[in-house]
């Protein structure tokens, strides 16, 4: 693969090449790996800055629908956006349906959308293991805004903060208890609380439930970068796309506060660094599964199974023999 021209391609904004790249860099082969390294890194510095927002939700939330009606908003106004989807991965098949293109029939065809959904595969977070990456060459090829929306909510859904600028929560009308519906911890993450369904028969509800959310809002510690009034709870209607203007009206107004304040390039740094620690982890990991350690790592399982050594007695003979810790 010519990754100069590839990159280049990238730049000029072609979609094919775009997603020839996001395949790339979603690989786990090594040399594949390697080509993608050089790619992210003839990228580096291009100067395009997209606005990355994260999305998550609980399933039946309306994530999919709230993203297109949002989506062809965004690109009625002439701004290009990118949604990268994840989808759950069966833990016995390994297998993940990707159905996120066909969900958002009309934003597939806008030609200012880009759609990408991808597995999860077995990265906890709600999030691809590559996903920043593929936000990364979003913005390379020119995309305004991108879109990451993540498989669900819980407490391990939050790893998506570390990779956007603001962090939507959807939520449904009449979910339950304020703070027992939705984990505290993903709360004290979200930036924006959306309560979606705001139409129909579940209009009031939903109106309600936002005061319920606002009142518990509230309740948590200010953070520094947050201006007055932020988080805060709105009411959205995908099916209607009432609320949509509002929300993206205090989405820019946030952004906006805090790139003056200083607070999104601090934030950017921090999560690159955050980034680079995940990816000396991930090394590690990875070394375990190469021979001689993986041999290693057997052969003191062995021994920890027959109750000839514990666990933490083998895991530090295996440090010492071959990581050097």
């Amino acid at each position: 693969m010519d990754i100069q021209d590839l990159s280049q391609r990238i730049l000029a904004g072609e979609r094919r090449a775009l997603a020839r790249a996001i395949t790339l860099v979603e690989s786990g082969r090594e040399d594949h790996r390697a080509q993608a390294a050089e790619l992210l890194e003839r990228l580096r510095g291009h100067g395009r800055v997209a606005l990355r927002v994260g999305l998550s939700g609980t399933p039946g939330v309306g994530k999919s629908t709230f993203i297109e009606a949002f989506g062809c908003m965004l690109t009625g106004r002439g701004l290009k956006v990118a949604v990268l989807a994840v989808d759950p991965s069966s833990a016995r098949s390994g297998g993940s349906i990707l159905g996120d293109k066909t969900r958002m029939e009309r934003l597939a065809r806008d030609p200012k959308a880009f759609i990408r959904p991808s597995p999860s595969q077995s990265q906890l977070g709600g999030v691809a293991r590559r996903t920043r990456e593929a936000i990364d060459l979003c913005e390379a090829a020119g995309f305004d805004v991108v879109l990451i929306e993540t498989v669900g909510v819980g407490q391990s859904e939050t790893m998506v903060a570390e990779m956007s600028d603001l962090f939507l929560l959807l939520l449904a009308p009449a979910g339950g208890d304020e703070l027992q519906g939705v984990k505290r911890g993903i709360m004290e993450m979200a930036d924006i609380l959306l309560v979606n369904k705001a139409d129909g028969d579940l209009k009031m509800t939903a109106m309600r439930t936002c005061a319920d959310y606002a009142g518990a809002l509230r309740l948590l510690r200010k953070r520094p970068q947050d201006p007055e009034g932020f988080p805060k709870a709105l009411t959205v209607s995908a099916i209607e796309e009432n609320g949509l203007d509002k929300a993206w009206e205090e989405m820019t107004s946030l952004s906006d506060w805090r790139n003056a304040q200083g607070h999104f390039e601090a934030r950017r740094a921090a999560q690159a660094r955050y980034w680079f620690e995940a990816e000396v982890r991930e090394a590690l990991l990875a070394r375990l599964k190469r021979e001689p350690v993986k041999g290693a790592m057997t052969a003191l399982a062995g021994q920890v199974e027959n109750g000839d050594l514990s666990a933490t007695a083998a895991a530090d003979q295996l440090m010492r023999e071959y990581l050097m810790i």
